[in-house]
Formats: C-alpha cells, sequence, structure tokens
C-alpha cells in the first residue's frame, strides 16, 4: 500500500507536535488527532497513570496496537497526526508511521526542549531527577530514531509556532 494522503509529526517533548499540529491541521484543512489523546481516551486514564500502573512497555504496546489500527485497511485520511514522543522507540512503529502518511520530525535541541516542559508536571518520563540531564540522556538514544522515521525534519529552536505551522503546512502543499 502507498503512503496515505496524512501527516504524522514526530519528535521529543515539548517540540511542539500538539500545538503545531492543531493548527496546521486547521490551515491545510485535516482533521486532527493526537495518539496520546487516542490512548488517554481507549484507556479513561490519564498517561501518568498508565505508567504508574501498568509501566511504560505497556503503554508503547498500546502506541504499537493504535498504530497498526490507524495505518490499517480503514485507518484514518487526511489527518494530521501528532504522536508521543517515544512512539519511535519501536521500529515497528517506524515502519507504521511510513505507512500512515509523510512523517516529519519537529526537532529542537535539549536546552530549547527543557525551557518548553520544566514546568509541565504531566510527563512521567521527566518527573524526577535533573530534568535537562534526562533530557539530554533521552534525545542521544531517540534522535537517530526520530531521524530515520522522518521524511522531512524542521529545527524548530529558533522558530515561533505560528513559523512552524508554515514550514509544516509548506512541506504538505
Amino acid at each position: 500500500m502507498g503512503k496515505r494522503n496524512n501527516i504524522c509529526l514526530v519528535g521529543y517533548m515539548g517540540s511542539g507536535k500538539s500545538t503545531v499540529g492543531r493548527m496546521a491541521a486547521g490551515r491545510l484543512c485535516m482533521d486532527f488527532a493526537d495518539t496520546d489523546e487516542l490512548i488517554v481516551k481507549r484507556e479513561n486514564r490519564s498517561i501518568p497513570d498508565i505508567f504508574k500502573t501498568d509501566g511504560e512497555s505497556f503503554f508503547r504496546k498500546l502506541e504499537t496496537e493504535l498504530l497498526e489500527e490507524l495505518s490499517g485497511d480503514k485507518g484514518i485520511e487526511n489527518t494530521l497526526l501528532s504522536t508521543g514522543g517515544g512512539i519511535i522507540l519501536t521500529e515497528g512503529n517506524r515502519a507504521l508511521l511510513k505507512q500512515i502518511g509523510t512523517v516529519i520530525y519537529l526537532r529542537a535541541e535539549a536546552d530549547t526542549l527543557y525551557e518548553r516542559v520544566r514546568n509541565d508536571t504531566g510527563r512521567p518520563l521527566l518527573s524526577t531527577g535533573d530534568v535537562r540531564g534526562r533530557i539530554r540522556e533521552m534525545l542521544k538514544i531517540r534522535t537517530p530514531m526520530y531521524a530515520d522515521a522522518a521524511d522531512f525534519i524542521i529545527d524548530t529552536d529558533s522558530l515561533s509556532v505560528e513559523q512552524t505551522v508554515l514550514a509544516v503546512s509548506g512541506i504538505c502543499l
């Protein structure tokens, strides 16, 4: 099956996937969906609760199941899909994203991401310890995976939200 007319945004927490995704979807006359929001709705509980009760590996399994459904014969069309920051950790998920649509990596440096997420208490992987150090550590592992999944990369460090929306829209027009 060839690529569908969907856009998938990948990137680390705080890269702008949800904010930019909603705005770009409106600009492009596309539907918007967020994998984290879809999982929360299906599980009827928050992501921090899923992590606390069942662990990260269970959450990653939920992500994979969702992507399999979205990429299937009755999957999404004309949708901009914002994904969770760790969805690319599973190689199969990176392949599923490419089946779903054009994958755009919203890339940002660790210091930029830290400034964006440092006061956000709803991120289970950043809830304790040296947040800036944890971001750097996680980016070392994840950056090659984001790049592997991506059809396009947008560096967001020096871009406003609106500029990032315009960049995403420009790729997709």
